[in-house]
């Protein structure tokens, strides 16, 4: 099937409120050009400068959404434009991301990332953790940043009942914060969970943004990148 047709299917099944994210990490400019000419308007990248390149490259109107672990040394290539960053796992990286966007004068929206997944490879925070990161002293002094959700992976398995475990999980945390007072710069709007293998479950658990490449662009161009 074409970019063109897969992108039209996708936007067709998706719930009222949720948003796709077209990853094209690795896709040369004229693929994302032609899911660009189909509609889609949210592109999600894992490496800042191949992002900067592509922001420079590719009409102003696109959202480019931040979708790997983030260096806090590449925060700037990417904080005059970035639309949402998915994958904050630290303090240092919020502070730096606040230094940044004061630079260019903006207010960057965030996700934290949630550890959800049993692999020890995958990054972010406890529930703990994020409890206590935005009740703390130093957070409430970042003023150029604004979290507006929560971002999880599921562990990479073919056991869909541990991945809809995984992102219930992260869902009731969602819920939980939601139900509680939240400092100014923290809202709960977006809940991004689900990739190409696992979105149709993370739909049903209440994701509002999926991550989707490979069933979009096809294979990676490059899958060592």
């Amino acid at each position: 099937m074409s970019i063109k047709n897969n992108i039209a299917k996708y936007q067709q099944n998706l719930p009222a409120g949720a948003t796709l994210v077209a990853v094209s990490k690795t896709q040369p400019v004229e693929r994302i050009r032609e899911a660009y000419e189909a509609g889609q308007r949210v592109f999600g990248e894992n490496k800042a400068q191949e992002l900067q390149l592509k922001h420079e490259a590719l009409p102003k109107d696109i959202q480019w959404h931040m979708i790997g672990h983030l260096q806090t040394n590449k925060v700037k290539y990417i904080a005059p434009f970035v639309h949402l960053i998915h994958s904050v796992d630290s303090l240092k990286l919020l502070q730096e991301i606040n230094k940044q966007a004061l630079k260019v004068s903006r207010i960057i929206p965030c996700l934290l990332q949630l550890h959800i997944a049993e692999e020890e490879t995958k990054f972010g925070f406890s529930q703990e953790e994020v409890i206590n990161l935005i009740n703390s002293a130093d957070f409430k002094q970042l003023k150029n940043i604004k979290i507006s959700g929560l971002m999880g992976m599921a562990t990479f398995t073919n056991n869909s009942d541990q991945v809809r475990k995984e992102f219930r999980s992260l869902k009731h945390f969602f819920d939980r914060l939601n139900g509680t007072p939240l400092p100014p710069t923290v809202e709960m709007n977006v809940l991004s969970m689900g990739m190409s293998g696992d979105f149709e479950i993370a739909l049903q658990e209440g994701s509002t943004m999926i991550r989707v490449g490979t069933a979009i662009f096809g294979e990676r161009q490059n899958k060592n990148a």
